[in-house]
């Protein structure tokens, strides 16, 4: 624990210790107990408290009809990364990468084709927004049940984290490959409305799955609805929105994966604590525990 003193004890000051406490109540809502409770108990479904003990965001909480998946309890096994996260990914990334050249059973060239006959005139700003409607239901979730995976700040956390690696792969990877869209635009591989699409319905599935499967189904709907309208603007060649998904799916398990490593799969909790040091004068404490 580290301590900040506070010299005076004005009227302000007292204010602050206030908005501290209530700071501390939102970051981590059991801030006073100290000791993590084991993620794994006897029962799948419920969860033996402590005294002194506190649950992990991540874990399964009492009274939640469905206990979260294997895949949920063992996100660091390294195994399952890469058969749930890298393999899905590699096929979606190396679909698109076969598919840019015009050979083969299928190319890019020939869903252009198709497009431009069955709809040339096709024209939406719909996949600029339709990709975010699954976060609608994130912060739904959050308000309407406190049985969710993680604290609402840490799923924000996780989620910048995904947008910010997959950016990293995007934006670099345009740049290098200079391929032009189909409507003579340049950096076309791989879409990036597909990547972030993909992030963010990888995200739900990872946060809710639990909750139910149609969430996963419905968000996943939704990325695909975003890859598909990408190709009927003629805004990406079939090939980036392949490509695109695949690093929406990676990006998303990738940061799971360190973030399960990093805490060992029982969170990362924090929490700022208003204090008396030893002379009066009030201070803050800051917790951190992994």
């Amino acid at each position: 624990m580290m301590l900040f003193p506070l010299r005076h004890t004005s009227k302000l000051n007292k204010l602050l210790t206030v908005h501290l406490l209530w700071l501390s109540v939102l970051l981590s809502p059991a801030m006073a107990l100290a000791q993590v409770q084991p993620r794994h108990t006897t029962k799948p479904d419920t969860v033996k408290i402590h005294e002194e003990g506190f649950i992990p965001p991540d874990t399964v909480l009492p009274g939640q009809k469905k206990p979260f998946t294997d895949a949920q309890r063992l996100e660091g096994d390294n195994k399952r990364f890469l058969k749930r996260a890298v393999l899905p990914s590699a096929i979606l990334i190396g679909a698109g990468i076969y598919t840019i050249q015009d050979r083969g059973f299928i190319s890019s060239f020939d869903t252009r084709d198709a497009r431009n006959k069955v709809l040339p005139e096709f024209a939406t700003n719909a996949d600029d927004f339709i990709m975010l409607a699954p976060l609608a239901g994130l912060y739904g979730f959050n308000l309407i049940s406190s049985q969710n995976r993680h604290e609402l700040s840490r799923q924000t956390l996780l989620l910048f984290s995904s947008g910010v690696l997959a950016s990293a792969m995007v934006w670099p990877t345009k740049k290098f490959t200079d391929i032009d869209r189909p409507n003579g635009k340049p950096h076309a591989f791989p879409s990036g409305h597909t990547a972030y699409a993909f992030t963010i319905a990888t995200f739900m599935d990872k946060e809710f799955r639990h909750k139910s499967p149609w969430v996963s189904v419905a968000s996943y709907s939704v990325a695909g609805a975003t890859g598909v309208l990408r190709v009927l603007n003629n805004a990406h060649w079939m090939a980036d929105v392949l490509a695109g998904a695949g690093v929406g799916i990676l990006s998303v398990n990738t940061v799971y994966w360190i973030h399960a490593k990093l805490t060992h799969g029982g969170g990362l909790n924090t929490a700022v604590i208003p204090v008396m040091l030893p002379d009066g004068s009030p201070g803050v404490g800051l917790v951190l525990q992994f």
